[in-house]
This record gives C-alpha cells, structure tokens and sequence, in this order.
C-alpha cells in the first residue's frame, strides 16, 4: 500500500506521536508498504530533514492551531495518489482540513486521536474544555463522524475517548500499535550517555523519559521521592525530556523544597544512542501519568529489558501487569511511593525475573512488525 500521514509537526520535542510514527514508517517499509508525509512544518524545521520517508512540509502555519491555507488545496491535487489517508492527532487543522478536502474530492480516511479524547484534560483544563466544546460540533465532531476509521492504540483509549463530549460518532478500531527494537549496544551506549553525564557514573537511578508537562505527573514523583529517598538513600532520579512549557524551574524549586535535589538529575532531551544508553543504565523506569493512550517510552523501556513503573492511567498497563513486566499502581503521590517501595525492597532475582519478564512482554505486544501487520490487516476492511 502507499499511505499518506498527515501530522501537524514532526518535532521531536513533541514525544510519542512523532517517534511512534517514525517507528511505524520504518515498520511498514520492511514489509513493503510506502509511507509519505504531510506536515505543517517549515522545511528546516527540526525533524523535517532526517525523517525516514518522502516529507512534504507545508508551512508555515499559524499558532498551536498550525492553520496553514496549503493543505486543502495540496489534499485535493494529491489523494488519489494512495491507498490510505491517515490522520495524526486533533484539535489542530490537519484533522479538519482532510475533512474539508474529502467534501472537495471524495476519499476515504482514518484518524488517530493519539489520546487527545481522554477525559482527564476535562478536568485539568476545564477552561480549555469549554472552548472545546464550542469547536467540537463544527469541527472534530464531524471530522470522526466521516472517517472511515477513528483508531485507538487500546481498547482503553477506546471506551475512554466518547466520555468527553456528549456528541460522539465514530467507527472505532483498535490497532495494535508498537516499536523497532532498537539495535542496542550495551557498552558504547551507556558509556557514551555516562561521558555526557559523568556525575551519574556508578551511581544507581530510575529514569523518568518523557515530556516534562503537567499531565505526566512529575510533581508527583518528586513528592513521592523525597518520602522513599531517606529509606532508600544510594536511590536517584533522572528525568529526561523537554521543557516544552517551562515547568522545570518550578520543579526543580520543588524538589529543593523537598530537600531532594542533590539525588534529581535534569538531562533535557535525549535521542538515539543517549536515550538507549539512559534506558540501559537504568535500574528501572518510571512514569506516573494522569494520562497516555499508549506510552511510546514504556514500550521503549520494555524494549530494552527495563523494568516499568506506571499508574493505571496508561493505557497498555493491562498487557504488563499480564506478563509481570513492571508495576503498576494509582496516579497519586501514595501510589507512586508503593510503586518505588515495591520496586527497591525487591531482591536481585525478583529485579531480573522482571527484567527478562519487561522483554518477553515487548516481543508479545509492542513488537512493531507484528503490530504493523495487524495495523494493515484493520484499515484494509475499511478502504
């Protein structure tokens, strides 16, 4: 098949969705499936060039809404040169403007939500809800009532996503979503990660990789921290991942407040062989999140044979907690000391059990060409 992706940014900084992508490109061309892109980036924009496929970058595009008057007219001219026209993401104007050009030149396409429907920003950004909610009949609403396909990464995401507007239409597809296991080189990568970050050599720490956002739970780690920390004193902190909207300083006065900043380690964002050498010195990975549809870092943690400590608000935490490949508790500061406290009163044996456990279970769920092929196998009734 030759399928088209459609994404508002190719930003590294903007975590799972890209990567998950990437990995998905690459998944998809071993088993001879072509994948181009559209983005509302500018050409030099940082992931544009070095992106693994045929990158048509449309911008400029305007504010976090990347409205950009190209992609319509671009939608119409192309489409019928695939076979599949994926969306990535909504509340941006890639969703609506595949909508507006499929009233144009009629086409068939599918739409990832990537987790954006989860009831939990209801909560934390009421304000935002609620010019949301004024949007979401003339827009979002439509644009999941037409598609072909609304696809989920869990069935989770899937039961969680019609809880948030009460106008909800969709044909909802679960898919299996996944990742390349990465090619690891145990030695060069966490050396490589340790002359980068020499304060952290043959020191033992749980890593945190992701966003540093309010939704990812990192205040509540830093409190749960500084209660383990004195009982488990040698035990440190890595949190690795952009500072997209400058909440760092705030935390890192937090954890002074704490009276644990000695034992964090700020590394910013980590890519390619740094992010595999992190991964692989690492004692275990945590991620305390309100919310994640699936958790691209998790199953790169999976990948590498890491222990994962989550809450039970990220979606794939049913598939761990079956293959015993990490611990998984409430997304409260009580439920990440059990998590940190279960973790470090465990015996070597139980750690490596849980290590080989943390593989088997990638190899099962998130291996990315197993996932690709069921992916294919899904959108293919639908076209």
């Amino acid at each position: 098949m030759k399928i088209l992706r459609i994404i508002g940014t190719l930003n590294p900084e903007y975590g799972g969705p890209v990567e998950a992508l990437k990995q998905s490109v690459l998944a998809l061309k071993q088993l001879g499936h072509t994948n181009e892109i559209v983005t509302l980036d500018r050409k030099y924009e940082p992931g544009v060039s070095d992106f693994p496929a045929v990158v048509y970058a449309l911008g400029p595009s305007i504010g976090i809404y990347r409205y950009t008057p190209q992609l319509v007219p671009w939608l119409v001219e192309n489409v019928h040169q695939f076979d599949a026209i994926i969306v990535h993401g909504i509340w941006q104007y890639q969703s609506l403007a595949t909508w507006l050009a499929s009233k144009k030149v009629s086409f068939p396409y599918f739409v990832f939500v990537h987790g954006a429907l989860d009831p939990w920003f209801k909560k934390a950004y009421p304000l935002k809800h609620i010019k949301k909610r004024l949007y979401w009949p003339w827009a979002e609403y439509r644009v999941l009532r037409d598609a072909a396909g609304v696809l989920f990464t869990s069935e989770e995401e899937r039961i969680l996503a019609s809880k948030s507007f009460g106008l909800y239409k969709a044909n909802e597809i679960v898919v299996k979503y996944g990742t390349n296991k990465p090619e690891l080189r145990i030695e060069t990568q966490t050396e490589l990660f340790f002359n980068f970050f020499p304060s952290l050599r043959e020191k033992h720490f749980i890593l945190f990789l992701s966003r540093i956002h309010p939704k990812k739970g990192v205040d509540i780690l830093l409190e749960a921290f500084s209660k383990v920390s004195k009982e488990y004193p040698d035990i440190n902190l890595v949190l690795a991942g952009p500072d997209q909207d400058g909440a760092q300083v705030k935390l890192n006065q937090y954890a002074i407040q704490l009276d644990v900043s000695e034992h964090i380690f700020w590394t910013g964002l980590l890519r390619d062989n740094y992010k595999w050498g992190a991964f692989q010195a690492a004692d275990a990975f945590i991620l305390p999140s309100h919310s994640e549809n699936f958790g691209i870092a998790v199953v790169e943690a999976l990948a590498c044979g890491v222990p994962v400590l989550i809450t039970d608000k990220i979606n794939i935490w049913r598939e761990i907690a079956q293959d015993k490949a990490g611990l998984i508790e409430t997304d409260t500061v009580n439920g990440v000391v059990t998590l940190l406290k279960q973790w470090l009163s465990m015996d070597d044996s139980m750690q490596e059990k849980m290590r080989n456990n943390a593989l088997k279970c990638f190899s099962n769920h998130f291996e990315a060409r197993n996932a690709s092929q069921s992916f294919i196998a899904s959108i293919q009734k639908f076209i």
